[in-house]
């Protein structure tokens, strides 16, 4: 059970979540949260998950690579905040958590209740839609919001028109 949203009471604003990975589908996700943040005077979360690696027998080999997870992670996440400041004016609140993507996107919309609306996009692969999206669509009712699953063949022209 999800903790009650408090994204329609005084002082609170209509969070929209997306996703920030290395997959190209990202990008729609990312474009189509803030276009409907922008439209709806929502606002914008992009999180970046970082996957647990494995375990590491020495200290300092795990903690440079933790550093660089942390780095790899805030590069993705600036730059594409970045677009999002050019294209629309709006300033997302950015997050990076590590552990399992779904694990993580659960905990953070159990902690800030202003998140109402998760938004990913699904991959043209013949592989399937992705493995985010899979794995969302795999726990079903069991997930707290709804989700939103855009078209990755959508464009720039067709997300402003629909959002």
């Amino acid at each position: 059970m999800v903790s009650k949203r408090l994204s329609r009471e005084a002082g609170h604003r209509r969070k929209f979540l997306a996703i920030v990975d290395d997959t190209p589908e990202c990008e729609r996700a990312i474009a189509y949260a803030a276009r409907r943040a922008q439209t709806t005077g929502g606002a914008l979360l992009l999180l970046f998950v970082i996957e647990p690696g494995e375990v590491q027998h020495w200290l300092g080999v795990e903690q440079i690579m933790r550093e660089e997870a942390q780095a790899t992670a805030s590069s993705a996440l600036d730059t594409q905040a970045n677009k999002v400041r050019q294209d629309l004016g709006l300033e997302p609140e950015l997050v990076i958590r590590e552990g399992k993507a779904a694990d993580e996107i659960h905990a953070l919309i159990e902690e800030d209740q202003d998140i109402a609306i998760l938004v990913l996009a699904a991959s043209n692969a013949k592989e399937g839609p992705g493995p985010l999206v899979a794995s969302i669509a795999g726990k079903g009712a069991a997930f707290p919001i709804p989700v939103t699953v855009v078209p990755s063949s959508l464009s720039d022209e067709d997300i402003e028109a629909i959002a």
